[in-house]
């Protein structure tokens, strides 16, 4: 196995395949672009491994043996993969993209100080950039692969050169440099995101060992050990609580809103938090096998799997290049050889036609309208990464929604205040003036929804928090309790039309705590985590696009139903980061689909989607598996995203169109003879200004219809009457 730099995409990967493939010996071959890795079984008797690595550092990746084949598994250290990666600004390609474009700068002062010398800095700016471009592509193409981009864009530069277009030939490889760059970037960018994911999981765990308690690493359990777990902490292991009740926050893991109760006999999972009491764990699955663990590989898997889409022009080039290479020579030939024309005349129109093939226009119109689209959506908040994700944006069929944090704001919040035999503001001064010493999520919602109601707490004596039941605490002589129903009615009578209330609001997808005054009840309080205010708007939009919408969340059925009937949108519930990334992968097998969210528990489903999309208040984790990011948090923007992609395919569209039709005009006109070479240079150039031009109106898309979009979401009253 080796660690292999520089691999940053689905070309660099393919080329590699190819190269290595063809050597004898060979099989086995597995290539991954997220961990950098090429790994194989070799026959040394017919390859050498020296020959391996030679192999792919001519294609331009040093390679860095991790582990022969003759070496056992354990012999394996870890140094090498966890060397730190260069800043982008130590690689090679950064040195060349800068020098490239200090080239380019300098030959532009020159052209105003010394003209004649700026022709002659624009020759070097184009070869420092071109050189291990060329390299490269001369390389795959001695092993098996001819029409890369790499070899695209040496034709190109080299045509452009012949011309005399110098100027046009240095801007082009800079450009191409700078891209190589960006995707370096983003490419480590995910890997580091991949590696957030383990940072979830505490490094140390306190494990009982003969009736000691005794802190060890949290890598080194062992199914079967008992584990103690106090409040605040993260659970180190999968596992099931064999003593004690406490409430657990599983948002990292499920999505979940509202903290679990935690009961002997129930399962946990490692990167969950322990909220109210200590609580005993016994370990049922090893750190290489949790929860944590699952995920990652899932999201590795889901990458491996999705090779970015391929770049347009280099799919083209296959067909494109050796037809124009081979109309030429056929041109310059065959009418001497065959009709008796003149050689000199002949070769000319060869010549020119070759030149009026030069893709210069078709390898600058498609990063010209991404780089206008890129620009154009981050002013408006849309981070996208690439222009495979643009592409692959305008093909969306489906678009799957997590709940929590995405369709819903994240966090619970009061929606009913039910009196029983008091009133509202009393209900609320109760349990505000219990709650208001906790930084539990309902507790908070408690007082945050007194505090907007203008209620005055009473003073309460004497409060604490009950695991896993309630929180308790004195109000004068009585002593007042919240908590959930079944614990409430150890307390108090809980009649038929009360349970009736109760039933129907957790029918609705609420979470009920009831408020006990001494030995009755005074009220109830209902909580959800509720929609974003343009969470419908956004939903019909999509529709109105005609797409499809699916809502996917790990929250209970009644809760996920309750929210798919306000919203108007399928749902599938109770479902773990494997079930979601299960179904986004089944459907993408027949149909386009983008998965839109926010926690860890939807980068698996981020990354087995064509297109995943995170919420800006997301976590790290999510933003960096997401293709795509909406920093404004707005579900209206994911309509805005697809909008702007299919708008930039269809401007792609027309400058290929632009590109190929000038040159089709031209090669009728120069094999007829009524074009020359000059003209060569006007086709060439006149398109590339063309399609430039074409590629910038969409710096100016959301200026016809956007500004209509308020600048921040509305009421979701208002909402639902403009959906």
């Amino acid at each position: 196995m080796w660690k292999v730099e520089g691999m940053d995409c689905g070309s660099c990967a393919a080329t590699i395949r190819t190269a290595i493939e063809r050597l004898p010996g060979v099989s086995g071959l597995k290539v991954s672009i997220t961990n950098e890795t090429l790994s194989l079984v070799l026959d040394e008797t017919k390859t050498q491994i020296t020959a391996i690595e030679s192999q792919i550092r001519n294609l331009g990746y040093p390679p860095s043996l991790l582990r022969s084949a003759s070496a056992p598994a354990e012999t394996i250290t870890s140094k090498g993969m966890e060397k730190p990666a260069p800043s982008w600004w130590q690689t090679s390609k950064a040195q060349v993209a800068a020098t490239s474009g200090l080239l380019v700068v300098l030959a532009y002062v020159a052209s105003v100080v010394v003209p004649q010398a700026s022709y002659w800095v624009f020759i070097l700016a184009t070869v420092v950039a071109a050189a291990p471009v060329a390299k490269r592509a001369v390389m795959a193409a001695m092993a098996g692969a001819p029409f890369t981009i790499q070899m695209l864009l040496t034709i190109a530069a080299i045509g452009a050169l012949f011309i005399g277009a110098a100027e046009e030939a240095a801007i082009v490889v800079f450009l191409f440099a700078v891209g190589e760059v960006l995707e370096g970037v983003a490419a480590n960018k995910a890997r580091a995101g991949i590696k957030a994911l383990g940072a979830l999981v505490p490094k140390t765990a306190v494990v009982e060992d003969a009736g000691q308690l005794r802190e060890v690493s949290a890598e080194a359990l062992r199914i079967g050990q008992i584990v103690q777990v106090r409040p605040g902490d993260r659970v180190p292991a999968d596992g099931k609580v064999i003593d004690g009740i406490s409430s657990v926050d599983e948002s990292p893991i499920t999505g979940e809103s509202v903290p679990k109760l935690k009961e002997p006999g129930a399962e946990i999972f490692s990167g969950s938090i322990n909220h109210d009491a200590a609580i005993r764990v016994r370990v049922e699955r090893t750190a290489q096998d949790n929860m944590i663990s699952r995920i990652i590989a899932l999201v590795e898997e889901a990458q491996e799997a999705k090779a970015p889409t391929e770049r347009f022009i280099d799919k083209f080039s296959r067909l494109y290049m050796p037809l124009i290479v081979g109309l030429s020579a056929l041109v310059a030939v065959v009418p001497p050889l065959l009709l008796d024309g003149d050689w000199t005349t002949w070769v000319y129109r060869g010549l020119t036609l070759l030149l009026i093939g030069c893709p210069c226009a078709l390898v600058i119109s498609v990063p010209a309208a991404i780089a206008s689209s890129l620009s154009t959506a981050a002013r408006h908040g849309l981070l996208v990464k690439g222009g495979a994700v643009v592409e692959s944006l305008a093909k969306a069929q489906v678009v799957a929604f997590d709940k929590t944090g995405t369709l819903t704001l994240g966090r619970p919040f009061v929606t009913d205040v039910v009196p029983v035999g008091s009133t509202e503001t009393e209900v609320l001064a109760l349990a505000g003036a219990i709650e208001r010493e906790s930084n539990h999520p309902l507790a908070q919602a408690v007082a945050a929804r007194a505090e907007k109601d203008g209620v005055s707490l009473v003073e309460a004596a004497n409060v604490r928090a009950l695991p896993g039941r309630g929180m308790e605490g004195s109000v004068g002589t009585d002593t007042v309790f919240i908590g959930a129903p079944r614990f409430a009615a150890e307390r108090a009578a809980v009649d038929a039309r009360l349970a009736r209330h109760i039933s129907d609001l957790e029918e609705q997808g609420k979470t009920v705590a009831v408020v006990v005054k001494g030995r009755a009840i005074t009220g109830l309080l209902a909580f959800r985590d509720e929609p974003r205010a343009d969470a419908q708007k956004g939903l019909a939009e999509l529709k109105g696009l005609g797409i499809d919408v699916l809502m996917l969340t790990g929250d209970n059925i009644r809760t996920g139903q309750a929210i798919g009937r306000k919203l108007g949108v399928n749902v599938q519930a109770e479902m773990m980061p494997s079930d979601k990334s299960e179904t986004v992968r089944s459907i993408a097998q027949s149909r386009h689909i983008v998965m839109v969210g926010d926690g860890i528990n939807d980068a698996p489903a981020l990354a087995a989607a064509h297109v995943g999309v995170a919420m800006g208040s997301g976590t790290d984790v999510a933003l960096e598996a997401a293709d795509a990011a909406l920093l404004r948090n707005r579900v209206t923007d994911i309509a805005s995203l697809v909008r702007l992609s299919r708008a930039t395919m269809a401007t792609i569209r027309q400058n290929i169109g632009i590109a190929l039709g000038l040159k089709a005009i031209f090669l009728v006109t120069t094999v007829t003879g009524a074009t020359g070479l000059w003209m060569a240079i006007v086709a060439d150039t006149g398109g590339t200004v063309l399609v430039t031009l074409n590629a910038l109106r969409l710096l100016g898309f959301f200026g016809t219809w956007r500004e209509k979009t308020p600048a921040e979401p509305p009421p979701l009253q208002a909402s639902l009457k403009m959906a």
